[in-house]
């Protein structure tokens, strides 16, 4: 409670264009309701989508910049074939995120925007409709997607004595995110992917960074292999590699007797997420196949990389971190070995604090006399909760309707879930009551359980993982997703005909962001793992 608290007092924040955008002509009174809408010219017809409104303390950044899981205030609407002009209202009765009720903002000065969210309509090839949020290659973020609409910042002061109603105008529309350009080092290939595109009816997207190796351009006649970095969406060159000598990796990368690897990060957003996660699901549709099939056999018709599976590593954390070990497992043949760090859940036991065999709600350990909320996230060097499951799932809720939040809940059930019948993904729980729905757990259980997986299918797939399984966690773990690796580390140790011969290592005292390696350190345990693996292919 104390971390809610500090949240809470943290979370009133002001944040808005800037000093010069901003309106400071203060609004003193009771405010009992917001009217936004969007100005005329702002988009060429209705807009279906979600309004949002954002309060901040600060206006040295805009308050749409401030949103996030431990960011500034701000409520959501739904809006439907919205026209210009059209008043949006959000009163007491709007749910808002950290505070959930308007009248409990305490009295003060804020700064408040509007901000309108366009979703796009997908005629999707199962016959489904769906309206949802269409990447525009920003990795789904609704406060800076190009094409949302966003106001001017206005300040407020806010008191118990009177009552008032403000007025705020969405007017200036998001710019498009030009593309980058290649350099000596870093390529970029983006293209329309066929099968995704089948699948959701509309013009669908996905690319990657290339970084080459030093010497790439003088040795025209030789190929090298390949480290994919998974991860959330991100047009950076991989290992946070920047052409700058004060740049640790690039300081590696380009030295003498440095391995000569080709690394590259792959962009796939899907309408639910920043990242489809690289897999095939109902929801979100052919992403594993337009991904193995469609981009990367293009990669490797552009860029000079070994096309043979011993020689495409893997890594990532976090959601890459259960990417790079799900493709290693799930396409045994095509990649040679991960390094995952922090992965989401490899077993579904703590799915951020939920446990899907068991719980019979979400947000509550239910006990025979008594009930306990369930901690969704914790601060790794004290242990202390930072936020409940209920909060970080009204968090979603704010943020999007039908599982349209971009957020991480949102994307696991998008993934792990099926079909509901609307056409949007069926949840694992109610996100209002938070109670658990034993169907969807099964089919998450029966479908997605990495652990569970390989424990069914060991036999067949067993003796072509050997080896090719690393595994690197903080016992810390920020969203408690250590405890999906101890249960992979129990089944993976105690495997047989043949045993497993990869790693699991911790960090004892380790947060979600706890490495090992540097970039520089894993890229040479990699060569050394292909020279030790692979000594005739590799020289």
């Amino acid at each position: 409670m104390k971390n809610k608290l500090l949240l809470i007092a943290l979370l009133f924040i002001v944040g808005g264009l800037s000093n010069v955008n901003a309106q400071h002509k203060a609004i003193a009174g009771k405010v009992t309701s917001f009217k936004l809408s969007f100005a005329p010219g702002a988009s060429k017809g209705p807009v279906t989508g979600r309004m949002f409104l954002v309060v901040s303390y600060s206006d040295t950044i805009e308050p749409r910049l401030q949103v996030g899981r431990y960011g500034t205030q701000f409520f959501g609407v739904d809006v439907t074939k919205l026209q210009p002009s059209q008043p949006v209202t959000i009163d007491a009765s709007t749910l808002g995120y950290p505070i959930n009720k308007m009248k409990d903002i305490p009295p003060g000065d804020y700064y408040v925007q509007a901000v309108l969210s366009k979703y796009t309509e997908f005629k999707r090839s199962d016959g489904h409709t769906l309206w949802m949020h269409m990447d525009e290659w920003e990795g789904q973020k609704w406060e800076t997607s190009p094409g949302n609409i966003y106001g001017k910042v206005m300040k407020i002061s806010i008191n118990k004595t009177a009552g008032q109603v403000v007025k705020l105008t969405a007017d200036k529309v998001i710019p498009p995110i030009p593309p980058l350009p290649d350099t000596k080092w870093v390529k970029h290939i983006k293209i329309q992917s066929e099968k995704l595109t089948k699948f959701w009816g509309h013009p669908i997207y996905i690319g990657a960074t290339i970084l080459l190796p030093k010497g790439y351009d003088e040795h025209p006649e030789k190929y090298y292999p390949t480290v994919y970095e998974e991860g959330h969406f991100s047009t950076a060159p991989p290992f946070r590699f920047k052409e700058s000598p004060d740049n640790a990796f690039y300081k590696d990368w380009t030295s003498d007797g440095f391995p000569a690897f080709i690394a590259i990060t792959l962009q796939h957003p899907s309408p639910y997420f920043d990242d489809s996660y690289a897999v095939n699901t109902p929801n979100n549709g052919p992403y594993g196949d337009a991904i193995h099939e469609e981009l990367i056999p293009e990669i490797e018709k552009k860029i000079r990389c070994i096309k043979e599976g011993w020689a495409r590593l893997l890594t990532g954390g976090s959601t890459g971190g259960w990417e790079s070990f799900a493709l290693q497992v799930l396409h045994p043949d095509f990649y040679g070995g991960t390094w995952s760090y922090s992965p989401d859940p490899l077993d579904f036991h703590n799915v951020e604090g939920i446990n899907v065999y068991e719980d019979k709600n979400a947000f509550y350990k239910i006990h025979e006399w008594y009930k306990v909320p369930t901690i969704n996230t914790r601060f790794p060097l004290t242990g202390d909760p930072r936020l409940t499951s209920e909060q970080r799932n009204t968090m979603e809720v704010v943020n999007g309707t039908l599982g349209r939040s971009g957020g991480q809940l949102d994307i696991w059930s998008s993934v792990f879930g099926p079909v509901g019948a609307d056409g949007y993904f069926k949840p694992l729980f109610d996100k209002t009551t938070g109670d658990m729905d034993p169907s969807v757990a099964k089919y998450w259980i029966d479908n997605w359980d990495m652990h569970i997986y390989l424990e069914k299918n060991w036999a067949t797939v067993g003796p072509k993982l050997v080896g090719k399984l690393n595994v690197i966690a903080g016992r810390m773990d920020d969203f408690f997703l250590n405890f999906g690796v101890y249960h992979m580390e129990d089944f993976l140790s105690k495997t047989q005909n043949p045993y497993y011969g990869g790693t699991v290592s911790y960090g004892d005292r380790g947060g979600h962001s706890y490495r090992n390696y540097t970039s520089g350190e894993l890229i040479k345990v990699m060569d050394a793992y292909l020279k030790k693996m692979h000594p005739d292919k590799y020289k």
